[in-house]
């Protein structure tokens, strides 16, 4: 009966331990559904694949991609399947996957052999032990490590969307640091046409060395600020290759031509707090957290108290030396800890300051999360009206000015000198609109961000707290 007993436990311990497996592709799909929607407007954006004929074909997309003017879309895409940064956490969830098997896997048993003899005999003995503690609490520790490997899942998930997020705002920052460089292109062929007007005009005797001099200052000014456009178009791309993970031959693409149209309705402000309560992954992950702890605190005190808990099997055999005759002891034993002197009071305390804490970290992480939506949308509403208003307003009126300057200038009522002075000021205008429409989109990421994504690093908390808590109770 004893022996039945005991391999009916083996089995039932053998068949949880097995219903355990690494996920064949290492979380991504899981990933995936998380971040599907929250990745800078691209519905479902494909991750890095582990086979190595996705990869092949994952780079034809992307040599396909480059080979056509960059869109936002396109770069997001690549950043996702190229990054290398990227490629290393999902890695690394696969990495926490294979620990959550190795945490649930039950430890092997112990085989004891022994032979000992003596003047009248010789005693073999024969010991299997195992830990029963490890296959009681097998279910609790299943979900335990299930629930911190979500929330391992969501912090890779945070990673992917703040990926695409800075993607996005790289291709937009390069996109208008190019059409702001091509606006300073025209500033300086309009002082250019000054300067040398000037130096005519001064060699004949019309002008003053003085008048000359202000015009030839504003052609330096005009380059100067054009160089510095110019650097800043080639710093935006680069990071935007940065973000792409793109290096060599790869870097030679063409970006394009013009920033997004402006929407023509805002998005209005009614419902936000509760999409980004309902949608944010960081909020997803401090429920999860609180769920988690208070499910722990149930079994702290029994594991800080019957943690040590041991069952053997012997079966000895002694063989007399003189006879041969031998005899067979079988039998069990169970070893438990006397609690003398830790009853499990800290433990259950240390559970309950753990619920708290998850708790109070879930009601920090709402207010954050309605503070940051409610900021980003009022950042949203004044970039759209700033960038409506250089569009519809500023840009039009310097147009008007330059051209009522011209037909002064053709009724001898304006200098050429008003004329090039006010085609100045409306390519300035331009590129004023340009980065106001920039900003516009900047703040459009920041606000879908702040509505289903995440707090950048707010999940490090509770994936290290996660992650100090199964080590203290592992122990």
């Amino acid at each position: 009966m004893i022996s039945t007993h005991r391999l009916s436990i083996l089995a039932a311990a053998t068949l949880l331990a097995g219903c355990a497996s690494v996920s064949p592709d290492g979380l991504r799909s899981d990933v995936a559904a998380l971040t599907a929607g929250r990745t800078a407007g691209v519905p479902q954006a494909a991750l890095p694949a582990t086979d190595p004929s996705a990869r092949a074909k994952a780079q034809q997309s992307i040599d396909g991609w480059l080979a056509q003017p960059l869109t936002q879309d396109a770069a997001a895409r690549i950043a996702l399947l190229n990054n290398p940064g990227l490629q290393a956490r999902l890695a690394a969830l696969g990495v926490a996957d294979a620990e959550r098997v190795q945490a649930i896997t039950l430890p092997n048993p112990h085989l004891t052999l022994g032979r000992f003899t003596n003047s009248q005999e010789r005693e073999i003995e024969r010991t299997l032990a195992f830990g029963l503690m490890d296959l009681i609490t097998l279910p609790w520790r299943t979900q335990r490590e299930a629930e911190r490997l979500q929330i391992a899942t969501l912090q890779a998930a945070q990673d992917v969307v703040q990926l695409a997020a800075d993607t996005r705002r790289a291709w937009l920052r390069a996109v208008a640091a190019e059409q702001v460089a091509a606006t300073h292109d025209r500033m300086v062929e309009a002082a250019e046409a000054g300067a040398e007007l000037a130096h005519r005009m001064a060699q004949v005797g019309n002008w003053s060395r003085l008048q000359q001099a202000r015009e030839q200052a504003v052609l330096h000014e005009a380059t100067r600020q054009r160089a510095r456009a110019r650097l800043a178009a080639a710093t935006e791309r680069e990071q935007l290759n940065r973000r792409m993970g793109l290096w060599g031959q790869q870097t030679q693409y063409h970006l394009a031509q013009q920033l997004p149209p402006l929407p023509t309705t805002a998005l209005p402000a009614d419902g936000i707090e509760a999409t980004a309560l309902r949608e944010r992954l960081d909020m997803q992950a401090a429920r999860r957290q609180l769920d988690t702890q208070a499910t722990r605190q149930g079994w702290s005190r029994a594991g800080a108290v019957f943690g040590d808990i041991g069952l053997a099997y012997s079966r000895n055999t002694a063989t007399e030396r003189d006879t041969g005759r031998s005899d067979i002891k079988r039998g069990w034993e169970i070893e438990l800890p006397l609690p003398l002197f830790d009853w499990g009071g800290a433990a259950r305390t240390r559970a309950q300051a753990e619920v708290e804490q998850s708790a109070a970290q879930l009601q920090d992480t709402a207010v954050r999360a309605r503070s940051e939506v409610r900021a980003a949308w009022l950042t949203y509403r004044t970039a759209l009206d700033l960038a409506r208003q250089q569009q519809a307003e500023v840009v039009p009126l310097r147009q008007l000015i330059a051209d009522e300057t011209t037909l002064r200038y053709n009724g001898m009522l304006a200098s050429v000198w008003d004329m090039l002075a006010e085609a100045r000021n409306s390519t300035q205008a331009v590129a004023n609109a340009i980065e106001a429409q920039r900003d516009f989109w900047l703040a459009e990421t920041d606000l879908q961000l702040a509505l289903t994504g995440t707090s950048p690093g707010a999940l490090q908390g509770l994936t290290s707290g996660a992650a100090a808590s199964t080590t203290s109770q592992g122990h």
